[in-house]
């Protein structure tokens, strides 16, 4: 999917774009704030992150203007905490605030819940993925192989997704609980604990839970193979 990121810190967007990118998201920039429009236009976006201060016009005025045009999905960076920019913000049809500073699994889990909800981009669009040799099944919440099958509830199975599409990386537990709680399905740090010792377990049923190894302080990781 193609994210418009409107944001005149080069800093701050290359960081963005960066981890951004590493979710498959294609970023764009502005390379002139005179013509907005014009730039929107020609990228088409998924979604848009605005930032409010702006040169030119703020982000409120983009806003306004996109929204004039279209309904793409449209997040909010800001560094003032005002209360009114945020029910300014809600008001010209954005969908969600961010305050600067921000984690960036922050940012990222709220780019996919948004994505999710107005695209219905869920855990069953990409129904079957090979992993380790298994058939990870997300319509049926299955994983198979030669040893046999299992069934998992749907918070194990969406953490297992959310885990095998950034497989051999670490997922944070930030980002984790994140994307599950915009998912509205728990917030609490102590049940991700236990739908991840959950799911392990039953993974090793069938000789996989191995794969899904706890890195203290950071999180998750899902393993291809067997870590050197």
């Amino acid at each position: 999917m193609k994210l418009l990121l409107i944001e005149d810190d080069t800093t701050l967007f290359n960081e963005i774009k960066e981890r951004l990118s590493q979710w498959s998201y294609e970023v764009y920039g502005i390379n002139d704030f005179n013509h907005v429009m014009q730039e929107f236009t020609e990228v088409k976006p998924d979604l848009v992150i605005i930032d409010i201060q702006l040169p030119k016009f703020d982000g409120f005025h983009w806003c306004r203007m996109i929204r004039s045009h279209s309904n793409v999905p449209i997040l909010f960076l800001s560094s003032r905490d005002h209360p009114t920019d945020m029910v300014m913000s809600m008001q010209l049809g954005a969908d969600d605030f961010i305050q600067k500073p921000f984690h960036f699994d922050v940012l990222i889990a709220k780019v996919q819940a948004t994505l999710r909800r107005v695209y219905n981009y869920n855990t069953e669009q990409v129904s079957i993925k090979t992993w380790c040799s298994a058939t990870v099944d997300f319509e049926r919440n299955t994983v198979s192989n030669e040893i046999g099958s299992i069934e998992l509830t749907k918070n194990e199975m969406y953490i297992l997704k959310l885990l095998i599409e950034q497989k051999n990386k670490i997922v944070s537990r930030d980002a984790l609980i994140n994307s599950l709680w915009d998912d509205k399905r728990f917030i609490s740090d102590n049940t991700l604990t236990v739908n991840v010792n959950r799911l392990r377990k039953r993974l090793e049923e069938i000789g996989l839970g191995r794969f899904i190894e706890t890195k203290v302080g950071q999180g998750y990781l899902a393993i291809e193979e067997d870590s050197p």
